[in-house]
């Protein structure tokens, strides 16, 4: 293979889990804070806006395109899996599909359905934020850390030569 073309599906990947990294840091420490002290409807209409919103090709291209690389460079690793460049890209990979993609659609996203479906002015729909505000954030703080994780780890990958290079 290739290495510059690997080289750039690594870096690419690094920077994709970075910067959805930097998405749900965002969430995580200050836009569910936000949206909890606003009246439940509020905070309600508001994330289901969000959740409407955030369905567009840049920010799912972002996470998918990431997910793919990560695919991708898992799947280039494994026959050299010794190697510590090729243990960094697993690790990393899976770090990142387990973490944040599967989070996101296991823990994140069944929740979304359930806020998209209430009436943001009903007493349901008031007893479901604030469930909503804990979990899904709990969940969301868990796809921020593992995004960040894989980050690094994908970083490290980086740092050690292709196993068929000298230097």
């Amino acid at each position: 293979m290739n290495s510059k073309w690997f080289f750039a599906l690594n870096f690419g990947a690094m920077l994709g889990c970075g910067l959805v990294a930097g998405i749900f840091y965002a969430f995580s420490t200050f836009v569910m804070q936000a949206l909890a002290q606003l009246p439940p409807a509020a905070g309600i209409a508001a994330m289901q806006s969000i959740n409407l919103v955030v369905i567009n090709g840049l920010f799912l291209g972002v996470f998918f395109g990431t997910a793919i690389a990560c695919f991708v460079l898992s799947g280039f690793a494994v026959p050299t899996w010794r190697q510590p460049r090729a243990a960094c890209l697993i690790n990393g990979s899976f770090i990142y599909l387990g973490g944040t993609v599967l989070v996101t659609i296991y823990g994140n996203v069944p929740w979304n359905d359930a806020l998209a479906a209430v009436d943001p002015a009903s007493t349901g729909g008031a007893r479901l934020w604030a469930d909503y505000l804990r979990i899904w954030t709990n969940w969301n703080h868990l796809r921020c850390a593992a995004s960040l994780l894989a980050t690094a780890v994908l970083a490290l990958a980086l740092c050690f030569p292709f196993a068929n290079e000298t230097s």
